[in-house]
């Protein structure tokens, strides 16, 4: 009987008993910690980058940052990967969801060549206006697209349309992607012909420059063939080439 039982036997079990009783009443404990952590890195956000738009290169000095937008498109983003892999240059491409869409076989050309992707939003709206909330579904429905077409594709950086920015730094920033602006604009969109294109690219850079040009959203075979003239025009003025920055 339980009074009979000397206070000793008593302590004794309590003690050979405890481990057991802790293993029993901590390990559904940390099953529901594991399950909740597990939850938590499953559904957490990107990290946050820094919100201030970039337009130098990621080394500085005397290096140049080659950036494409608007693309891919189907006849110069595949003449423009030649031309750089042939020069052994690495750039990065502002890709149009809409035309991911249609290309998506080239967004897997360019990560396959090893340049940098970033997102230029679905439709190449101005988003100027626009709220965070309009901003950022229109830019989590880029990523995924662009991320259908090259699954798993780190997507590190956001152009906005136009260079009309709004609210959408801090809400790029935010799903970890650097903004990304340029220092030198070559203007290619109204192609002025192939030597006008180099004339404005080798008189306009200057060192750790952000250049903006364009491999879709029309005819862009002067804007290839004025690159193919101008890497090693760079390269013999002892320019090398580099990434934009990320904070």
């Amino acid at each position: 009987m339980t009074t009979s039982t000397p206070h000793r036997t008593v302590r004794s079990r309590s003690r050979s008993r405890r481990p057991g009783r802790l293993r029993r009443l901590v390990a559904p404990l940390l099953l529901s910690a594991g399950l909740c952590l597990g939850t938590l890195t499953a559904t957490a956000p990107a990290q946050a980058v820094d919100s201030t738009v970039i337009t130098s290169t990621q080394s500085g000095g005397r290096t140049v940052s080659f950036t494409f937008d608007d693309g891919p498109n189907p006849t110069d983003t595949p003449r423009l990967l030649e031309v750089l892999r042939r020069h052994g240059v690495k750039a990065t491409f502002c890709l149009w969801g809409d035309h991911v869409r249609q290309y998506p076989h080239l967004v897997r050309a360019i990560v396959a060549d090893g340049h940098r992707l970033c997102n230029h939003s679905m439709s190449h709206q101005d988003m100027g206006g626009w709220s965070q909330q309009q901003i950022r579904q229109n830019l989590e429905q880029t990523n995924a697209v662009i991320r259908q077409a090259a699954p798993n594709a780190q997507i590190t950086y956001f152009r906005a349309p136009y260079g009309n920015w709004g609210q959408s730094p801090q809400v790029a920033a935010s799903m970890g992607m650097q903004p990304l602006g340029w220092r030198l604009a070559i203007n290619d969109w109204e192609p002025p012909g192939t030597s006008e294109l180099l004339r404005r690219l080798m008189q306009g850079v200057t060192p750790g420059a952000v250049v903006l040009m364009h491999d879709g959203g029309g005819d862009r075979s002067q804007t290839v063939a004025a690159v193919d003239q101008a890497i090693p025009q760079l390269k013999s003025q002892g320019y090398t080439f580099d990434q934009p920055a990320v904070r």
